[in-house]
């Protein structure tokens, strides 16, 4: 019987390695707009998240929004977004990552009073979904399907 990682390999799943931290968190690198970040992976969150005062770093263009965030025992945060950034996670990519941007202080406070690294920000369900995701906890690695360059109609290709 072949391994799951055979089998999803053969169905253009790419692999990224995942660290469990001193929270029990997983985490990973990514990069967003080329700039490379460590991310907490979060298939209760949402949406993918960056801290506010990371808008520069990771070369974001903001806008309101008139969502409020709410998580890890804080609620009706403020919001930005933004949209259509390049989010790199290992070798898989998408152009078209849209980011919620809020204050991340309770988080990273959060991690640093349990001996764990700050984060960047959070990956959540929606580039979970976008993957196709698979995670395997007991290798601690997530699989995400590569995108296909072609549309619903096989033969028509976007421009």
């Amino acid at each position: 019987m072949p391994s799951l990682k055979k089998v999803l390999h053969k169905k253009k799943y790419i692999k990224i390695k995942l660290t469990k931290i001193a929270t029990n968190h997983l985490e990973l690198k990514a990069k967003i707009n080329g700039v490379k970040g460590r991310f907490i992976l979060d298939t209760g969150a949402s949406n993918s998240c960056v801290g506010l005062d990371l808008i520069d770093y990771f070369k974001l263009d903001a806008e309101e929004s008139e969502t409020k965030a709410a998580g890890a025992g804080a609620t009706d945060m403020e919001t930005q977004k933004s949209t259509d950034n390049r989010l790199q996670i290992g070798k898989w990519k998408t152009n078209e990552s849209h980011l919620v941007l809020f204050d991340m202080t309770h988080v990273n406070t959060a991690l640093t009073q349990h001996n764990a690294n700050e984060v960047h920000g959070i990956i959540g369900a929606d580039i979970l979904e976008k993957g196709k995701a698979i995670i395997d906890y007991n290798t601690l690695v997530l699989y995400l399907k590569k995108e296909s360059l072609f549309k619903e109609d096989k033969n028509e290709i976007p421009f």
